[in-house]
């Protein structure tokens, strides 16, 4: 199995789509309700990605990463500026996802070496992330790799919308990027 990991591109919308909806589908199983999880469609999803790639690409220091096993997609990582009122000065890990087939085969540690290391080539120090209240395997592995809660939540309606779903809860790990990266 060989692991590659390359900046993104515009015609990745579908696979990038597919990878975050599919790893949503199995991760955030009993943690979202699964009429959220349900109404996930990854053709609008590609086709919006697609529409809006240029708009969201705009800053440079906004990267895009593809993992691929043997040539084919199998995670995404996305990071840019820290969208935090109190981070304008971090980094921020916006999203990172592995197909579940290739969950614990070293895809997202590939995947966060990527992303880290733009992150420093952006200029940042620090960075922060948000993961979601329960997803136990996601905060394992981001405290494998030096990343740390700092106390902070906050409820986020953006995926729930107005389907009557209670927003999701979230709580902020951070990593100070002059540390070397910890775990594999």
């Amino acid at each position: 199995m060989t692991i590659t990991v390359r900046p993104a591109q515009v015609t990745d919308a579908r696979a990038i789509s597919t990878i975050r909806i599919s790893s949503w589908r199995v991760a955030y199983a009993g943690l979202i309700p699964a009429a959220v999880l349900d109404r996930l469609d990854v053709e609008a999803e590609a086709q919006r990605r697609a529409l809006q790639w240029e708009k969201y690409h705009t800053d440079p220091r906004v990267a895009d990463f593809v993992a691929e096993v043997d040539g084919a997609p199998a995670g995404w990582a996305s990071s840019g500026p820290c969208r935090d009122d109190d981070g304008p000065d971090r980094g921020e890990l916006y999203a990172l996802y592995a197909l579940p087939e290739h969950w614990s085969t070293g895809v997202g540690h590939a995947l966060m070496v990527a992303v880290e290391h733009a992150l420093r080539a952006a200029g940042y120090r620090t960075a922060s992330l948000w993961v979601l209240d329960g997803n136990e395997r996601a905060a394992a592995f981001y405290q494998r790799h030096g990343w740390r809660e700092d106390g902070t939540a906050k409820d986020d309606d953006r995926i729930v919308g107005r389907t009557g779903v209670a927003p999701l809860h979230e709580r902020r790990r951070v990593r100070d990027l002059a540390e070397p990266l910890t775990a594999g």
